[in-house]
């Protein structure tokens, strides 16, 4: 992306596009994990010589493969420090060359007889229900206090920097798993988990120097409610065909984050057509859901939410989508808003302001047999990510496959150009399940703010449909398409990337 280079200067971060592993400050205090772009790196020997303390360099080239997602790639420089010898002759006595001051947390790394790399912290970021490991999590020390993060709609990309001046920063893999090598040490060192505008700022109570760390796995899941940090404001339309609200619950939001618009809570459930329609009287005093339309019908209303759910109606139900309302859709996008559409709501894409319709082939044939097969497309990083991921989180069987209930067909393909496939069918029929687009669609890469997922899944299995909320979320556990429904809504949580490139810390 155009900003990445910026980025990374900004936050001091040198990248492991595999494993995030990042580290920044004073190079004579610390040294991070890095993996260049290209696949030749530099390594620089120092020597000094005991008796006259001069010391030389040499310099060697080093070829290593480039990393491939889902594995973990690390080319570790040693420390290095640079002496100027002066001429006793020479009249300009301003000749040495040091290094300036470290400041604050980066001067508690500690050089580990000159390997500060040993100083480590590992651990396992989980969703807020607390067993569900999540992939793409940016875990990071930060150097300073954190900027409080911005309410409403933002464009949000990867080349934005992170808050708080980071020291270390990674991503988690596919397993959830973090490390973060040259962390400082002593105690009351901070912590934040974050991705999008998920942020969980922690304090650990003490880091071992010289030694592998682990934080406590309670302290790396992301927040169930405010008081533990932030969440995205998130508006869901409830539908009559998909009880999708109930998934909200089951990745672990507190019960106190659902509100009227009104409250304090954090998602806010507007009706749709043939879905719940008020709050079960133990909560928000059984309050009527305000209907969709007033959602719709506004932009205004629409920019205060980072994301935006809408569950199957059963039906397109074009008549109460109006021209405007499609074009507000549209227009919320490029501000950097991120929507998931669940099957029917398709027409907000098919039905929209060009250039959406364009973004995939959209047909109305026959559901698929129930079950079907589905395969992942693993030919971009985070395809194969989701591969990796359905496998380790018990949601596929078979690498690159995944069962699926209920599955229709709506989607022929997708416009290459604009458009990503993530999961398909190709037996008995050709078919898309999961395509994303980011926005606005004609824009440049570099100028992209938002994001679209459609979902030709309904997602939530089992569940019931129009119960006062949250009465109708009956089921336990996430079946395989609630999984991968859960990897696409944390991906829709994050920093904009193209799908081509590998994540980075964001």
């Amino acid at each position: 992306m155009a900003h990445r280079a910026e980025r990374i200067a900004f936050a001091c971060l040198a990248s492991t596009f595999a494993t995030g592993l990042a580290a920044c400050g004073d190079p004579s205090q610390a040294t991070g994990t890095e993996t260049s772009p290209t696949s030749t790196s530099l390594t620089t020997t120092i020597t000094t010589d005991p008796i006259t303390g001069t010391s030389t360099a040499t310099t060697d080239a080093e070829t290593t493969d480039e990393p491939t997602a889902g594995t973990t790639t690390t080319t570790t420089t040693p420390p290095t420090s640079t002496t100027t010898t002066t001429d006793p002759t020479a009249t300009d006595t301003d000749t040495s060359t040091t290094s300036p001051p470290c400041i604050g947390l980066e001067c508690q790394i500690d050089q580990c007889n000159g390997n500060p790399d040993m100083t480590t912290l590992s651990g396992i970021v989980y969703a807020p229900e607390g067993t569900l490991p999540l992939y793409n999590i940016t875990v990071y020390v930060p150097g300073g206090p954190l900027e409080p993060v911005v309410e409403g709609v933002t464009c949000d990309t990867c080349g934005d920097g992170l808050p708080g001046d980071p020291i270390i920063a990674g991503l988690t893999n596919t397993k959830g798993e973090f490390k973060l090598t040259g962390v400082p040490s002593g105690q009351n060192i901070p912590l934040v988990v974050s991705v999008g505008k998920w942020r969980r700022e922690v304090v650990l109570p003490e880091v071992v120097p010289c030694a592998d760390n682990v934080a406590p796995y309670d302290l790396t899941r992301l927040p169930r409610n405010q008081s533990e940090g932030h969440i995205p404001k998130i508006a869901l339309v409830t539908g009559g065909a998909d009880p999708l609200e109930c998934l909200l619950r089951k990745i672990g939001l507190e019960d106190g984050e659902f509100t009227p618009e009104a409250g304090s809570g954090r998602v806010n459930l507007y009706e749709g057509d043939g879905g719940a329609d008020q709050y079960d009287d133990s909560l928000n005093g059984g309050a009527n859901f305000t209907g969709a339309g007033t959602l719709w019908g506004s932009l205004d209303n629409y920019k205060q939410y980072d994301m935006v759910l809408m569950a199957c109606e059963g039906a397109q139900n074009g008549g109460d989508k109006s021209g405007a309302m499609r074009q507000n859709l549209v227009d919320y996008a490029g501000l950097g808003g991120r929507i998931f559409l669940s099957h029917w709501h398709n027409i907000w894409i098919e039905g929209g302001p060009d250039p959406w319709p364009s973004t995939a082939d959209f047909v109305s044939e026959p559901d698929l047999p129930n079950p079907v097969t589905a395969k992942i497309d693993t030919s971009f990083p985070k395809g194969q990510a989701l591969a990796d991921w359905m496998i380790h989180v018990g949601g596929s069987m078979v690498p690159g496959e995944m069962q699926i209930k209920e599955a229709q067909y709506t989607v022929d393909s997708v416009n290459e150009m604009t458009s990503t496939r993530w999961v398909y069918t190709d037996s008995p029929e050709n078919t898309v399940q999961y395509f994303t687009f980011n926005a606005p669609v004609d824009a440049p890469a570099e100028q992209q703010c938002g994001r679209v997922v459609d979902s030709d899944i309904h997602v939530s299995s089992g569940d019931s449909i129009g119960e006062p909320f949250p009465n109708g979320c009956e089921t336990e556990g996430l079946s395989p398409q609630e999984k991968a429904l859960v990897f696409m809504f944390f991906e829709l949580s994050a920093c904009l990337i193209p799908d081509d490139e590998d994540p980075i810390p964001g």
